[in-house]
C-alpha cells in the first residue's frame, strides 16, 4: 500500500516563496475550501507534477512557475510503502528531478526519461492515467474511466489487477521475436552462403586436381620436346665442330703468310730503292758529260763504262725483282685463304656457341618443368588446406542448420507464449474472473446513492444499463448528475480492486468540486456517507468552494489570496 503523507510546494502557480505544506494522513476525511483562484486546486497540481511531471490540470509545464518570483519553483511529496520512506522533489528554474529513499537520494545520473519509467513501474506502480482514476476525480480536466478509449480502459484495468507485467512481457516477447526473425533470417542468409562455398569449395578442390593432372601431362610433352630439341642442336654442334677441325687442320697449312708476306714487302723496299739509285746513276751518265758541281769534262771511257755497269745492274736486279713479285703474289693468296678460312672458322664457332645456349636454355627448362612437376606432383598427393578449408565450411554449415532449428523451435514457442499474452488470452481469463465482482461492487455504490440502474462492463469494457424503465442505456444517455454517480461509482470500485491487489492501493483520494457540478444535494449526502463510512483506510480530500459542509469533515483546510500570492489560512 502506498501510504502518502505529506506535500509541500512554493514558487508554484500562485504560491510565493514561502512553502505551503499539507499533511495527507492525518484525517480520514478533510474539506478544501476558497474562492475561486484562492488557489485551493493546486494540490492536485502539485500532486501529478511531482509524481509524473505534468499538471493535472490543462496548464503548460511552463505556467507551472509563478509568475512574480519567476525561479526556485519546487514541489515535494513523501509516501511509504512498507517499511521504505519515500520521496519525490520536482523543480523548475532549475531543474530539479529527485527521488529519495530511506533519505538517501538516489542515481542522478540516468536519463530523466529512464528515471521517470523506473519511478512508475516499479515504485508508485500506476502511470499517470491509472492514478487519475483511482486518487484524483475532478471537474476541470479530469476523464472519467467511461469516457476513455478503449485501449486507455484496458490499461488502467490492467494496472488495477496487476496484469500490466502480462503486457510488459507481450512486448517483450514481440521483441525477442523480432529480433529472433532477424536472427532466422541472417542464419538463412549464412546457410545459404555456406551451401555455395561448400559447392564452390568441392569444385575448386576437383578443379585444382584436374588442372594439376593437366599440367603434369602438359610439362612432360614440354620435357619431351625440349629434350629431341636439346638432342638436335648436340647433333647440329657435332657436324659444325668436325668442319672446325678440318678447317683449322687447313689453316695450319697457310699459317705464316702473313708474316712471310712481310719479310717479302721489305726485301722488296730494299730492291726498288737500289733500282731507284742505279737508274738515277745511269740517267747521269746518260746525260751528262762534264760534272755539274766541278765543270770538268768526264772522261768518255769512264762515262761509258758507269753506264754499261748501272745497265748490268739494272738488269740484274729487274730479274730480282720479278722473281720476289711472284713470290709476293703466291704469299699474299695464301693469306686471303688463311683469312678466308678464319672467318669460316669464326662462323662456325658462333653457331656452336648459340646451339650451345639453346642447349642450355633446354636443359634449364628440363628443370624448371622436373621442379614443377615434383610441386604438382605434391600437391595432388596432399591437398590439407583445401580440404581443411572444405570440413570448415561443413561444419560451419552443420552449426548453422543446428541454430536454425533451435532458434525455430524457440520463435514457435515465443509465439505461442505471445498467443497466450495478447488481450485475448491469459489476461483475458484474469479480467473475466474479476468483472463480475467489479460489476457487483459498481451496482453496490450505485445503490449507496439511490441510483437504481444494472451497469455492467463486458470483457471489452463496453457498458450495458438497464433500468427498471429503459432497457439498454449507454453512459451517454444520462443527465449529467447521473454520469457523475456513475464515475463515483466506478472510482470507489477501482479503489477496492487496487486494495484486494494491494499493489496499487493507496490512502489518498482527492475529489476536486464534486459537490459543485453535477451531483445535486441528495447525492450530495448519500456520498458524504460513502466516504464516511464505506471508503475504508483512506484519507479523502475534498475540494470546493460551498459553503455550510465544515462539520461535515474532520478537518478544514481554507485556501486564501493576499497581494496575489496564495496560501493556506490558520
Amino acid at each position: 500500500m502506498i501510504l502518502f503523507e505529506k506535500i509541500r510546494w512554493k514558487n508554484f502557480l500562485s504560491t510565493g516563496n514561502q512553502y505551503t505544506e499539507i499533511e495527507l494522513d492525518s484525517n480520514s476525511t478533510t474539506l478544501i475550501v476558497g474562492t475561486n483562484g484562492a488557489g485551493k486546486s493546486t494540490v492536485l497540481d502539485a500532486l501529478t507534477f511531482s509524481l509524473f511531471n505534468k499538471p493535472f490540470r490543462k496548464i503548460s509545464k511552463g505556467q507551472l512557475i509563478n509568475t512574480v518570483n519567476e525561479k526556485d519553483c519546487r514541489v515535494e511529496v513523501e509516501f511509504s510503502i512498507a517499511e521504505t520512506q519515500w520521496k519525490v522533489v520536482r523543480g523548475i528554474k532549475p531543474n530539479i528531478f529527485e527521488i529519495h529513499r530511506n533519505g538517501i537520494c538516489l542515481d542522478q545520473f540516468s536519463a530523466v526519461n529512464d528515471q521517470q519509467k523506473w519511478l512508475e513501474q516499479n515504485v508508485i506502480k500506476m502511470n499517470y492515467k491509472s492514478f487519475t482514476q483511482i486518487v484524483i476525480l475532478g471537474s476541470s480536466s479530469f476523464v472519467p474511466f467511461m469516457q476513455l478509449t478503449a485501449t486507455n480502459r484496458r490499461e488502467v484495468i490492467e494496472d488495477l489487477l496487476d496484469i500490466k507485467i502480462f503486457s510488459s512481457m507481450n512486448s517483450l516477447i514481440k521483441d525477442k521475436m523480432r529480433g529472433l526473425r532477424d536472427e532466422i533470417r541472417t542464419l538463412d542468409l549464412k546457410k545459404d552462403s555456406l551451401n555455395d562455398k561448400v559447392k564452390m569449395q568441392t569444385e575448386f578442390i576437383t578443379e585444382l586436381e584436374q588442372q594439376g593432372k593437366n599440367r603434369i601431362q602438359e610439362n612432360n610433352t614440354k620435357i619431351n620436346n625440349l629434350f629431341g630439341e636439346s638432342d638436335n642442336y648436340v647433333k647440329i654442334n657435332e657436324d659444325l665442330e668436325n668442319n672446325v677441325h678440318d678447317l683449322t687442320k687447313e689453316q695450319e697449312k697457310v699459317t705464316g703468310a702473313t708474316e712471310k708476306l712481310r719479310k717479302l714487302g721489305t726485301i722488296k723496299g730494299t730492291l726498288s730503292n737500289k733500282v731507284a739509285t742505279i737508274t738515277k746513276k745511269h740517267k747521269f751518265f746518260e746525260e751528262n758529260t762534264v760534272c755539274p758541281t766541278c765543270k770538268q769534262e768526264i772522261e768518255e771511257l769512264i762515262r761509258l763504262n758507269n753506264i754499261g755497269d748501272a745497265q748490268d745492274k739494272i738488269k740484274e736486279l729487274q730479274s730480282g725483282y720479278q722473281e720476289l713479285e711472284e713470290a709476293i703474289k703466291k704469299e699474299e693468296e695464301r693469306e686471303h685463304h688463311f683469312t678466308k678460312l678464319s672467318k669460316e672458322i669464326t662462323t662456325l664457332t658462333h653457331g656452336i656457341s648459340k646451339n650451345n645456349t639453346h642447349i642450355s636454355g633446354c636443359q634449364r627448362q628440363i628443370r624448371d618443368l622436373e621442379s614443377e612437376i615434383q610441386k604438382l606432383t605434391e600437391q595432388l598427393a596432399n591437398r590439407n588446406t583445401e580440404h581443411e578449408n572444405l570440413e570448415s565450411f561443413k561444419d560451419n554449415l552443420g552449426k548453422t542448420y543446428e541454430a536454425l532449428a533451435s532458434k525455430k523451435d524457440t520463435i514457435n514457442y515465443h509465439d505461442f507464449s505471445y498467443s497466450l499474452l495478447k488481450d485475448g488470452g491469459v489476461k483475458s481469463k484474469i479480467i473475466k474472473k474479476y468483472l463480475p465482482l467489479i460489476n457487483q461492487q459498481v451496482n453496490r455504490y450505485l445503490q449507496m446513492m439511490d441510483f437504481y440502474i444494472n451497469f455492467t462492463l463486458d470483457e471489452e469494457f463496453n457498458e450495458t444499463v438497464q433500468s427498471p424503465i429503459h432497457d439498454n442505456f449507454s453512459y451517454a444517455s444520462f443527465s449529467e448528475g447521473e454520469k457523475m454517480r456513475i464515475d463515483l461509482a466506478l472510482l470507489f470500485t477501482w479503489r477496492e480492486v487496487a486494495r484486494y491487489k494491494n499493489s496499487v492501493n493507496t490512502n489518498l483520494l482527492i475529489m476536486d468540486e464534486v459537490f459543485d457540478s453535477s451531483l445535486d444535494g441528495f447525492g450530495t449526502e448519500e456520498f458524504l456517507k460513502i466516504i464516511r463510512f464505506v471508503i475504508k483506510d483512506a484519507n479523502v480530500f475534498v475540494i470546493s468552494h460551498k459553503t455550510g459542509m465544515d462539520d461535515r469533515f474532520g478537518s478544514v483546510l481554507k485556501f486564501e489570496k493576499i497581494k496575489g500570492f496564495s496560501r493556506l489560512g490558520s
